[in-house]
């Protein structure tokens, strides 16, 4: 089972119902590596962020990333579109911290800090407000979450805050349409299909290990995601209104000498041309491009000092939505793989 939290305690003062939160926050995170956060109110109903999926073709081609339509200048941020013969079929905007805080936070030169685009707010009004309020909401909670774990490591409350701060955290919408049967030529099916209660099912998204810091995500109702268990065995991580399902990525598990979990889940459907879309919003907490993140003298750990930027950089690349552009933040001259800093 994956432990579910009542989230309230850790906006209140120090005390024993903190002190009982901050237990179990590091218990999952050290056990499973996942956790479901109840009782918090969401800043915005999930529902008005996903308008944006109802928006025609031709205002949301606009937002295409560079990869799919050249003659856009945006990179990193953006939409990517359904795509046949891959092995998971989504399309989504990807959002960085300039949808909260304004154009301050774009720095001209480097794919990870550039512009989102987004629809013009005729079109969606009230939406970008919308999108401002949540991704504010999430980066409070992501550092109240890392003082938590700090406490529970009996470390100072903000050891791990610091680096956070003008992060390029990602704030993802996330659309899975039941999945057309043309949209599986090409694709290898051993990397489709998986047997789960006796039937062949789909998998929305493959196993994965996130690769970054702590993730938030908000389920609309649709079940299908699952953490791999210690013995090998899938567990459902069932949507709940009001909460949030919380994993942690590689990076924080390294960070924290290996104390911290990251594991591997997965998202399955119901099969070929069945079961219902899947929307969600994961939140991606993650700290500045050139943040510096070194061992923790009082954890351990064994790595070399690294820049936040190139190592996000590199594991994106990874993804089917950016392959191919490893290049451009090199011929940018942002990427620096030496640290003499």
């Amino acid at each position: 089972m994956i432990p579910i939290i009542d989230a309230r305690p850790l906006f209140e003062p120090a005390g024993p119902g903190r002190d009982a939160t901050d237990a179990a926050i590091l218990s999952a995170a050290t056990d499973s590596g996942f956790m479901i956060l109840d009782h918090l109110p969401p800043p915005v109903p999930m529902e008005r962020l996903l308008r944006l999926f109802d928006l025609p073709a031709e205002v949301t081609h606009r937002l295409w990333r560079q990869k799919f339509a050249p003659e856009n200048s945006n990179v990193y941020r953006g939409w990517f579109p359904l795509q046949d013969g891959r092995p998971t079929y989504k399309e989504g905007l990807d959002c960085g911290s300039d949808v909260a805080h304004g154009a301050g936070r774009v720095q001209h030169g480097d794919p990870l800090t550039e512009a989102t685009p987004l629809p013009p707010e005729a079109s969606l009004p009230g939406w970008r407000a919308d999108m401002a309020s949540y991704y504010k909401a999430m980066e409070a909670l992501g550092l109240n979450l890392l003082r938590s774990i700090a406490r529970g490591l009996k470390l100072p409350e903000e050891t791990f805050t610091p680096v956070f701060d003008r992060g390029i955290s990602t704030l993802r919408l996330l659309h899975y349409p039941i999945r057309p049967s043309h949209s599986f030529i090409g694709t290898e099916a051993e990397k489709i299909w998986v047997q789960h209660e006796g039937r062949d099912v789909d998998l929305v998204a493959a196993p994965h290990i996130d690769s970054g810091f702590i993730t938030l995500l908000r389920q609309h109702g649709v079940s299908g995601l699952q953490a791999l268990g210690r013995s090998g065995e899938w567990i459902d991580v069932p949507p709940r209104p009001d909460s949030l399902v919380i994993n942690f990525g590689k990076l924080l598990e390294r960070w924290t000498a290996g104390r911290i979990k990251a594991t591997k889940h997965r998202v399955i459907g119901a099969g070929k041309g069945a079961g219902q879309a899947r929307h969600s919003v994961p939140f991606f907490f993650e700290p500045a491009v050139d943040a510096r993140i070194a061992p923790i003298p009082a954890l351990g750990g064994d790595f070399d000092p690294f820049l936040y930027g190139d190592l996000v950089w590199d594991a994106m690349m990874k993804f089917v939505e950016f392959e191919g552009l490893d290049h451009l933040r090199v011929e940018k001259g942002q990427k620096r793989t030496q640290l003499n800093v």
